[in-house]
């Protein structure tokens, strides 16, 4: 039974972009963590089994490449160690995003950094792996600073470069305030802070006009968007740090979800289409 209302369809026009023939997107599934749809979604059941995704996205551009999000490091024993009781997993690590790369061959020095939806574990522990630039906002820095769930986070990025951008006063589908990566409308930024305080969602538009909402946590799996519904109580007094807001995130993002391949962070099948980066 869905716990939210299912909003009206986006009527507004899509936002301009010019994104370069050149561009691409690539997913790089780094591996999986055990939990039930009862703890994802209000009215997932106790015994349907759902593998949660962490998965890193390259988005290739000739300003600049970048990955979203870093997925599971060679350090994931010791990051699922550092989580709460409660939260710790059985996992599957398979390859990291950096041994992707260099498994495909791919020329490191057009990777301008790593743009992170938020600052939590399981987004953040290949960061270890990769000697290049965090991209990530003033909020999201001061929440991993603060937040015991920035622990792995601290750990990651010690000695690491990181890039702050700022949101412009600028409204996106909906959203308050945007940050345009590349100024083409080709990768933007939007502040989504219910997760976390500096979450984030980002949308990609393609040269072949399909566009991408890639939505970190938001919601955990696409459930969430088609019913719609939220994290179950306990859930949401767990994990989210304004509630509401992430409601009102959520009901967004599904009156766009007609317009574009949303993608929750943790739902393996919401990567479908999306190719693997090819090995050499």
């Amino acid at each position: 039974m869905s716990s939210l209302p299912m909003p009206p369809a986006w009527r507004g026009t899509l936002p301009e972009a010019a994104p370069p023939p050149e561009m691409a997107v690539y997913q790089l599934p780094t591996g999986t963590y055990e939990t039930r749809a009862a703890f994802a979604y209000a009215g997932g059941a106790l015994g349907d089994k759902r593998h949660f995704a962490s998965t890193a996205v390259l988005v290739t551009h000739p300003r600049g490449d970048f990955l979203i999000d870093a997925g599971f490091g060679s350090g994931i024993a010791a990051h699922v160690r550092a989580q709460p009781w409660f939260a710790r997993a059985a996992y599957k690590a398979t390859s990291s995003a950096s041994e992707q790369l260099e498994a495909g061959g791919y020329d490191l020095s057009r990777l301008r950094g790593v743009l992170i939806t938020h600052a939590h574990w399981d987004h953040v522990s290949g960061l270890e792996q990769l000697d290049i630039p965090i991209w990530t906002n003033g909020g999201e820095l001061q929440y991993a600073a603060e937040n015991r769930d920035g622990t792995v986070f601290r750990m990651v990025s010690k000695d690491r470069q990181i890039h702050r951008y700022e949101f412009a006063s600028a409204p996106y589908l909906g959203f308050a305030s945007s940050y345009d990566l590349h100024g083409d409308g080709s990768v933007v930024v939007v502040l989504a802070g219910g997760h976390t305080t500096g979450s984030v969602i980002i949308f990609v538009a393609l040269p072949t006009g399909r566009r991408y909402a890639f939505i970190g946590d938001v919601t955990w799996q696409l459930e969430g968007i088609t019913r719609p519904a939220e994290r179950p109580l306990i859930m949401r007094k767990l994990a989210d740090s304004d509630a509401g807001r992430v409601r009102d995130d959520l009901l967004k993002v599904a009156s766009l979800a007609s317009l574009m391949q949303v993608v929750p962070a943790h739902d393996v099948n919401a990567y479908d289409g999306i190719p693997l980066l090819p090995a050499q």
